[in-house]
C-alpha cells in the first residue's frame, strides 16, 4: 500500500512540474519581429492552410518591409477575402493589399477546370503532382482561356501539362507558366 501511494505521489509531482514549467517558461514572453524569411515563410505557411484552397486557385504574394501584397486568382470570393485575414493576422505584417482576382462564374468555365484536371493529373506522368495536399500544377480558367500556374520537376513536366491542356475540348488558349524546379 505504502509503495503505490508513493508512486501516486510521484506521479502526482511529475505531472504538475511537466504542466506548470510550459507555463514558467511562458509567464514572460518576448515578441520577436519575423525576419523577412521568416515572414515570407509564415505568410506561404497561412495561405496553404486555408481551407478552400484549391488546384483552381492560385495566391502568391510580395513583400514589401511589412507590407503585404497579395495576387492571383480565385474561383470563390470568400478565398479572397480569407486570404486578406489570415495574413493580417500574421505577425509582423503592418498592412495588406487584396488585389486577387475573383474569377467569373461560368458554367463552361467549370466544365473546362474538371476537364484539364482530369487531363493533366489523370496522366501517368503526371499523376504524381495530384498527391499533394495542395496540387504543384493550378489550373486557371478564365472564359475559356487557361493558365497553368505552379512547379514542377523538369521541362518534360512542363512541357506535357501544356500538351495535356491544350488537348482539352474548348480550350481557346493555355498559357503555360509553370516553373522548373531546378532554374
Amino acid at each position: 500500500m505504502r509503495k503505490h501511494t508513493e508512486k501516486l505521489l510521484t506521479l502526482f509531482v511529475c505531472t504538475l512540474a511537466l504542466v506548470t514549467l510550459p507555463l514558467q517558461a511562458g509567464a514572460a514572453p518576448q515578441k520577436q519581429e519575423p525576419r523577412g524569411g521568416d515572414l515570407s515563410k509564415e505568410v506561404r505557411h497561412q495561405l496553404v492552410l486555408l481551407p478552400y484552397y484549391s488546384v483552381f486557385d492560385n495566391l502568391g504574394y510580395r513583400i514589401e518591409g511589412s507590407k503585404v501584397t497579395l495576387v492571383g486568382q480565385v474561383v470563390r470570393p470568400t478565398l479572397k477575402s480569407d486570404a486578406e485575414n489570415v495574413v493580417k493576422r500574421v505577425e509582423g505584417v503592418s498592412s495588406v493589399d487584396n488585389q486577387i482576382e475573383v474569377l467569373p462564374v461560368s458554367p463552361m468555365d467549370d466544365q473546362i477546370r474538371r476537364a484539364t484536371y482530369r487531363a493533366i493529373y489523370g496522366d501517368a506522368g503526371l499523376s504524381r503532382y495530384g498527391f499533394q495536399a495542395v496540387p504543384s500544377i493550378h489550373i486557371i480558367v478564365k472564359n475559356g482561356n487557361v493558365t497553368l500556374e505552379g512547379v514542377v520537376d523538369n521541362e518534360g513536366d512542363k512541357n506535357l501539362a501544356g500538351m495535356r491542356a491544350n488537348g482539352v475540348p474548348n480550350v481557346f488558349s493555355v498559357k503555360n507558366n509553370l516553373v522548373v524546379a531546378s532554374s
